[in-house]
Parts: C-alpha cells; structure tokens; sequence
C-alpha cells in the first residue's frame, strides 16, 4: 500500500515543491558577501562566503547579471573574475533601481510627481530637507 494521500497519483511526491525565492533575493545575498569582504572576491570566494549552498555557477551566473545591470565590476584574477560592489549598501542598492526605473519611462516629469504624491507626509519632509539643503543629511556627506 501507497504512503501517498489518495489523491496523487503514483510518482508525484506528496509535499509540492519548495517555493521560488522571492526576485532579487540571491543578488541582495551575493552583494551582502561583497560588503561583507571590503575586497574583491571570486565566485568561488562568494560560494563559501554563502556556505557552499549554491552552486558554483548559479554563482557565477548570478555576478554576471550584477556586472550586466552595473551593480559589480569586475577584474581577472587569474582564469577567473574578481567583483567588487559599484554601491556601497542597501540604501545605494535601492537609489541605483529608482534611478534605474525613472531611466525607462519618457515622461519623467509625471513619474516624478506620482512617486511624490504618495510619500508619507515624514517622506515628504525629509525629501524637502534633502532637496533644500543636503549637506544636513548624514547620507549626503
């Protein structure tokens, strides 16, 4: 007799399959390695930074599109590539993608002005500070 629910048919496993990580989550943990080092690091440097839970190549693949989007640079290191961040933090991540999406859309002007209007009214204010007078906020200097 079958361990399988009735419902299954024979072959399937019984629990689905694990879900998809969320979009961007293995870049978010690939570039926390690199902050994490202040030095350049080889995919195979980043692989055993992760805990060697990821393949060589998912690695690899993975530095690939952060140099693609601009996010890393890379320098041969022997047969391979070493990276190194082109943004500092998660706060500099989060800019270059704003930057980046205001980038594919023609009508700035109108993009602007939807982002702004739905900024709590504390977003509001620091926007207005920062765009008076940046040199009062710590990320500016």
């Amino acid at each position: 007799m079958s361990d399988l629910p009735p419902d299954l048919p024979p072959g399937l496993p019984a629990d689905p399959p694990s879900a998809r990580r969320p979009a961007g989550e293995l870049e978010t943990e690939v570039l926390a390695a690199l902050w994490a080092a202040r030095h350049p690091l080889t995919p195979q440097d980043v692989q055993t930074a992760l805990g060697g839970g990821l393949a060589r190549t998912t690695v690899a693949t993975i530095l690939a599109r952060l140099h693609d989007k601009g996010t890393v640079e890379r320098t041969r290191a022997g047969r391979a590539y070493a990276y190194t961040p082109t943004v500092q933090d998660p706060a500099g991540l989060a800019a270059r993608r704003m930057h980046t999406e205001l980038g594919r859309e023609p009508d700035r002007p109108t993009v602007l002005a939807r982002f702004v209007s739905d900024l709590s009214g504390e977003d509001e204010r620091l926007l207005r500070e920062l765009l008076g007078d940046g040199r009062d906020h710590p990320a500016t200097s």
